[in-house]
């Protein structure tokens, strides 16, 4: 920090004599170091409340935005603003001005920034990347979670054949060995489809529940198909009317003259 002594009104006395007339204030004054090694007067938000708004064009590819901004304001101020127009977070920014990218800590008026003053903003290459990556994944989400419904809503109708064969051997109706084989060939489908998903967080738990209730079901055919062969068939006999044979008739005859 740096003194500076001003004399207002009057004339300086030396150091034995008094005068009314003359002042002395000391004023403190905060300095900073701008890029290029300048040295100027701190700003206050006194200082930058009369400052005048600037408007400032911005191009982002083939998209156009003008901001309005204080002219005193920095680069990540004017980011800040772009956020609310782009999606582009702050960090994920990179701010082009007379052929050089600006730090978030350069300011607008000290770097040249004028009233339609034109600025080029490009996204950084790593957020791009990591943009790319996180969109993949989702996308990989959603297939499974997708996968998973069409597993789950199969299963349900699967499942709804087990409760009617097991409903039938209950009530001692032989149901055909190949119908029960043929579910659990077509429950043990649905176990594979589902070894085959990558999930994570809700979407694993929700698979492995799946995975359960095929197991349970595949469980309760094989003791279904065990009580099944235990189920003697029902045997249907058919009974035959008999008739007796017709009685046989001789035919009459008549003769005329």
């Amino acid at each position: 920090m740096m003194k500076r002594r001003s004399n207002y009104g009057g004339c300086v006395s030396d150091g034995s004599a008094t005068t009314t007339s003359s002042t002395y204030k000391d004023e403190e004054i905060d300095w900073e170091m701008r890029p290029g090694g300048m040295l100027v007067q701190k700003r206050t938000d006194k200082s930058d409340s009369s400052a005048p708004n600037v408007r400032i064009r911005v191009a982002y590819g083939a998209l156009r935005y003008e901001i309005f901004v204080n002219s005193q304001a920095t680069f990540g101020e004017l980011k800040k603003l772009l956020t609310a127009e782009t999606g582009l977070q702050a960090g994920e920014q990179r701010l082009i001005f007379r052929g050089k990218e600006r730090e978030d800590g350069d300011y607008l008026d000290m770097c040249g920034v004028k009233d339609r003053s034109k600025v080029i903003l490009m996204e950084d290459p790593c957020s791009r990347e990591k943009r790319a990556i996180e969109m993949r994944r989702n996308a990989k989400i959603q297939t499974a979670r997708r996968t998973i419904s069409d597993v789950s809503m199969e299963l349900d109708k699967l499942a709804e054949q087990v409760s009617a064969i097991e409903k039938s051997i209950s009530n001692g109706t032989k149901v055909p060995e190949v119908q029960i084989t043929t579910l659990i060939e077509m429950l043990m489908r649905q176990a594979i489809k589902l070894d085959g998903i990558s999930t994570e967080g809700d979407a694993s738990a929700q698979k492995n529940l799946l995975g359960k209730r095929v197991q349970k079901c595949v469980e309760t055919l094989d003791v279904l198909k065990i009580s099944n062969a235990r189920v003697k068939p029902v045997i249907v006999t058919t009974k035959w009317e008999t008739f007796d044979p017709p009685i046989p008739t001789t035919a009459h005859w008549e003769f005329f003259d």
